[in-house]
């Protein structure tokens, strides 16, 4: 018997490499904001916009090298089902690059996701299958992978070993070359939440490649159980309701999440996600969602140490995605009270940090 790949397989497979690369090409790097700190003016704060992708987040840079490991790797042909277990963003960019390589394509999400993000799902071709817990959407997605032949890309187990971690313009590669010619080049702390960790992981294991002083703070939701493995709790299972902070924060560990790279972690209730959220759109003049709220609510905490040290330096953290995504629930006042969530205190106290440099 002849075991040797279809020539046909291999075509599909140089075509779909060179379809993602084009699709690379056509897209501009992200933007460096930079957020305005009158009252701690040795101390700058950089937002690396990620909201700016084709697809408007930060894991259209894990969607492609998802796809492009899968496709590699000879797990994604060019009739495969590709399957996904997301809170919605992820599936978005996903559904993105299936249908530009033709392919189907469902995500298997929380009910309790967005409308926005189950409509750009579809606009992008994909399909949606909802479970009521989060936790059961990876049981779900290994049923529909067997029952359609497909593939469940499982980002949770593959995120931190698809990217190339040393370079080729990964997020943490981009960040650097954009800051090179900032008053604090290299930035004291680098911000960000773990859905996966793959982000985490990425940009821990470049900082130390290139020999950077760089420490990592994880952002996480109150309710994740990744600050709780931090803190070296033995069974660090959350305990009450899952977090409402969608991308980020799980009741579990994941396999792509790298506590030896991580440097500081830093608890967030969600209230308090939300207001940062809500303050810091105003400030920029642009929507900014929760999880970006969750990363700016502990970069205000590092800043103030710092300010309260008489340090001086740079910080840099995601802006994960845009706010329109949100509009009917963490921009909803209605929404937010029948949460029974209160971020008026979070809000006021954001805004007096921004006046005197105080958290």
């Amino acid at each position: 018997m002849d075991c040797r790949a279809e020539t046909t397989d291999r075509a599909w497979v140089d075509q779909a490499v060179r379809r993602i690369e084009a699709d690379v090409n056509r897209s501009a790097d992200t933007h460096l904001l930079r957020a305005e700190l009158p009252a701690v003016p040795g101390i700058a704060l950089y937002l690396k916009d990620e909201s700016t992708h084709p697809t408007g987040s930060l894991k259209h840079r894990l969607a492609r090298s998802l796809f492009l490991y899968g496709i590699c790797n000879g797990w994604i042909g060019p009739k495969t089902t590709v399957i996904e277990a997301s809170s919605g963003s992820t599936a978005v960019s996903e559904a993105y690059f299936a249908r530009l390589l033709g392919l189907s394509f469902i995500a298997v999400i929380p009910a309790s996701t967005s409308p926005q993000k189950v409509t750009a799902i579809e606009a992008e071709g994909g399909s949606c299958r909802f479970v009521q817990r989060a936790e059961e959407a990876e049981a779900e997605s290994r049923r529909l992978a067997a029952e359609t032949g497909g593939h469940f890309m499982d980002q949770f187990t593959y995120a931190e070993r698809a990217t190339d971690w040393r370079g080729n313009n990964n997020i943490a590669e981009s960040i650097f070359a954009q800051m090179a010619h900032e008053p604090h080049p290299v930035p004291a702390w680098v911000i960000c939440g773990a859905g996966t960790g793959g982000t985490s992981a990425t940009i821990g294991r470049f900082v130390r490649y290139r020999h950077f002083d760089t420490r990592i703070c994880l952002a996480d939701p109150e309710a994740s159980v990744f600050h709780r493995r931090m803190a070296g709790e033995a069974e660090p299972m959350p305990r009450g309701p899952a977090s409402l902070i969608e991308g980020i924060g799980r009741p579990r560990v994941e396999a792509s999440f790298v506590p030896e790279l991580i440097d500081r972690a830093i608890a967030v209730p969600d209230a308090c996600s939300i207001a940062a959220a809500r303050v810091l759109s105003r400030r920029l003049g642009r929507p900014c969602g929760g999880s970006t709220g969750t990363n700016f609510w502990a970069a205000a905490k590092l800043i103030a140490q710092m300010a309260a040290a008489g340090e001086e330096g740079s910080l840099v953290t995601l802006l994960c995605d845009s706010g329109n995504r949100y509009r009917g629930t963490y921009f909803d006042d209605g929404w937010l009270a029948a949460q029974g969530l209160d971020v008026a205190p979070h809000e006021a106290r954001l805004e007096d940090f921004f006046a005197t440099g105080r958290f």
